[in-house]
């Protein structure tokens, strides 16, 4: 909803104070469907060839979250925790080999099973599954988990901002396009005396 608001604030401020400066509307309308088809035709063109199938999908997903909001709601983190506290207080009362049906086969554990949203987001029960596997292995540095978990979010991180990555680049080159094509549609226009 706020990304409508968003792009509705911002035609209203440009196009209103390029009217209240004396613009007409006329010239705009005349020269949008060139100039959109040229500035962003190209900016989407480049992207294309600069990224991959992945990351154009992402690109996608990405638009789409933003006006359809978060993916993850408060009560998909409240379930976390559930989840998370139920299988620390199982390995608690019973050891931790209890749980090792539960992360080698999540999708037919009785505990995920509980939480399907979660159930569903496949990184992170892959992340919670790997990480209680290396918990059970019993390793002499604490901090191997710690050093992996963080590893692993640094490299799930960077994926996930690989469409942002390629967005932001198409939208930095849109303003040079943009000079681009003015000079180049200036040089076609014959100039009156």
């Amino acid at each position: 909803m706020m990304g409508i608001v968003g792009i509705i604030f911002v035609f209203v401020m440009v196009f209103g104070g390029f009217m209240l400066h004396g613009g007409s509307m006329g010239v705009i309308f005349a020269a949008l469907p060139t100039e959109l088809m040229t500035i962003f035709g190209g900016a989407i063109g480049a992207m294309i060839v600069g990224n991959s199938a992945n990351t154009l999908k992402g690109v996608g997903k990405g638009i789409k979250q933003v006006f359809s909001g978060p993916a993850w709601k408060e009560q998909d983190f409240k379930d976390m925790l559930c989840l998370l506290f139920t299988i620390t207080k199982m390995i608690k009362s019973k050891g931790i080999l209890v749980i090792e049906s539960h992360i080698e086969k999540p999708e037919e554990s009785t505990i995920f099973q509980k939480y399907p949203r979660i159930l569903h987001d496949h990184f992170a029960v892959d992340f919670i599954c790997d990480t209680l596997r290396m918990l059970s292995m019993n390793l002499d540095d604490p901090h191997q988990v710690f050093d992996a978990m963080e590893a692993q979010l640094e490299k799930h991180h960077h994926e996930k901002l690989l469409p942002q990555a390629a967005l932001q680049t198409m939208a930095d080159g849109l303003p040079a396009i943009g000079i681009v094509w003015r000079r180049c549609s200036a040089s076609l226009t014959p100039c009156s005396p």
